[in-house]
């Protein structure tokens, strides 16, 4: 019955919006929201204990035989789900935000509140379908999904500048994906299947170096403006500050990592892998430049921003920028780094975003200037924000430390990157801690200062916020995440084992080979060939 895991997690948060959307009473629509979010961790934890380490390539495959119903043989299309432990990691990640992000909209949501989480529902359908797509056109069409859900979340319950952070962010993003579009397309046809083994295969032994070039660049387009790249990423910052905050959580945690995991799972294998290596060497090192770019920049541009959720959105591009240099390392250390990475960046800033819009929610202000000393009246916050920010920075010991050193390592020790590249992303590191801290030092420390306060050191201001910290709600909100953070900086290893085996395979070519009798799934596998 393990075949039918995925599809039930694809199909409970469509009924669950569904139902959001036509329930008699506003009010009960945050808790059938949140109930069908929990159900969802429950697959979660079955994922999690009945996954087959120890075996190779896809698992939990959906269909498990060949079903007509599902496919559109015309043109090699089938409705075909399986994941990998780099799928998984990004399931669970998934999983974990999105029962944390309906709560935490308890209190902020009051407008319009059973479209809002029948959206934010069926944004979650869309984004696990981005991970457990084993069909390059499905794959495509989860991708492009996510996006209408976000738009309206944005539009509707976002900012002042709501329509004009969801209209830029639709049309960057959607310009992006035409070209993917037509490289999915292209590829999909010359091979006469869209399934990602075959497609990939045929790619690496039936199509020249041209053919090659261009589908990659078409790949490129759609996920760079999704990750984002430099200098296609303006439309994320704002995005970021107009969205709500549970809008902001999800776009940072698991909608940026939709465009590092598309160039993991199709833009190296398709498009750069070769017998003897791995081409364009040009491409990779103008991908590489393009992350330094992004790292500094992002970094110095948040160093200057008053707006602290605007400074944590452009701490993104330059994280993201990391994220992507390991995988332009191609090799163990850089994509193992990547990889975790993507799961590091979710949890930390995710969590940092949910402190902001619990700031946000008391005092009406995300400006630096009008807020400070909040330790003193919400040490419990305090703890939290001060934890989370550590945690970006890269302390060692909290999950942020692995996945840079990787990133780095990986640079250095690239045959396409080299030592360069890796020194400039360390500057990257430094100046991460600097804007990082000195937000931190700002807003948590110094005299007590928050509008309508008297601030200070008296004890007018003291009193009137005394009871402003947060709520036990609001904890068991940032619980889970201080808890993956510390428990990922400490044992890393939980992941990075058991995700080398896909790495590995992705960098390699694959030959697809007939499954004996005794198989239970007849279907192709993905063998790494000799090199």
């Amino acid at each position: 019955m393990s075949q039918y895991v995925l599809p039930l997690l694809l199909l409970l948060p469509v009924i669950g919006a569904i139902v959001a959307a036509v329930l008699p009473r506003a009010r009960d629509a945050k808790f059938w929201a949140l109930l069908v979010a929990l159900l969802m961790g429950v697959i979660g934890v079955y994922l999690l204990v009945a996954f087959p380490y120890a075996q190779r390539g896809w698992q939990f495959i959906f269909p498990a035989k060949d079903s007509d119903w599902l496919s559109l043989s015309s043109i090699g299309f089938s409705f075909s789900l399986g994941m990998d432990t780099i799928s998984l990691w990004l399931v669970i990640l998934t999983i974990l935000l999105m029962p944390l992000s309906i709560a935490a909209s308890f209190d902020s949501i009051k407008d319009r509140p059973k479209q809002y989480y029948a959206w934010m529902l069926a944004l979650s359908t869309a984004m696990l379908g981005v991970f457990v797509a084993r069909d390059l056109l499905l794959f495509y069409i989860f991708f492009e999904l996510t996006l209408i859900p976000m738009f309206f979340i944005i539009g509707i319950w976002g900012g002042p500048e709501r329509r004009y952070a969801a209209a830029k962010f639709f049309l960057f993003t959607f310009a992006g994906s035409v070209f993917t579009l037509a490289a999915v397309v292209y590829l999909g046809m010359k091979a006469g299947t869209f399934d990602i083994d075959a497609v990939t295969h045929f790619a690496q032994t039936s199509m020249s170096d041209t053919e090659r070039f261009w589908v990659a660049l078409g790949f490129l387009a759609g996920f760079s403006v999704k990750v984002p790249l430099f200098p296609v990423h303006t439309w994320l910052p704002l995005a970021h500050t107009e969205a709500p905050t549970a809008g902001s959580v999800i776009l940072a945690g698991v909608l940026l990592k939709l465009g590092t995991y598309g160039i993991l799972r199709l833009v190296i294998p398709i498009g750069l892998v070769a017998r003897n290596g791995f081409l364009f060497p040009n491409l990779i090192a103008c991908i590489g430049v393009l992350c330094l770019i992004g790292i500094i920049y992002g970094a110095l541009v948040a160093w200057v921003q008053q707006d602290i959720k605007k400074l944590v959105a452009y701490s993104s591009v330059s994280h993201l920028g990391f994220c992507v240099l390991g995988l332009m390392a191609l090799n163990d250390y850089g994509i193992q780094g990547s990889v975790l990475y993507m799961v590091n960046h979710g949890l930390s800033t995710g969590a940092l975003f949910l402190c902001i819009g619990m700031i946000y929610e008391r005092y009406h202000t995300r400006d630096i200037n009008e807020l400070s000393g909040l330790a003193r009246i919400m040490p419990k916050l305090a703890f939290f924000f001060v934890l989370f920010a550590l945690s970006s920075i890269g302390l060692p010991g909290l999950n942020g430390f692995t996945s840079e050193f990787l990133t780095i390592l990986g640079a250095f020790t690239s045959n396409y990157l080299g030592i360069g590249f890796g020194s400039i992303a360390a500057l990257g590191v430094i100046l991460g801690a600097v804007y990082m801290l000195h937000m931190v030092a700002r807003v948590i420390w110094g005299p007590l200062k928050v509008p309508g306060g008297h601030g200070g050191d008296h004890g007018h201001g003291h009193e009137k916020h005394a009871s402003t910290d947060i709520n036990s709600r609001e904890v068991a909100i940032l619980v889970p995440l201080a808890l993956a953070v510390v428990f990922l900086g400490v044992l890393p290893t939980s992941l990075m084992r058991r995700m080398l085996d896909p790495i590995q395979r992705l960098q390699q070519p694959i030959t697809l080979t007939t499954p004996t009798p005794e198989a239970k799934v007849p279907t192709p596998t993905v063998v790494a060939a000799a090199k």
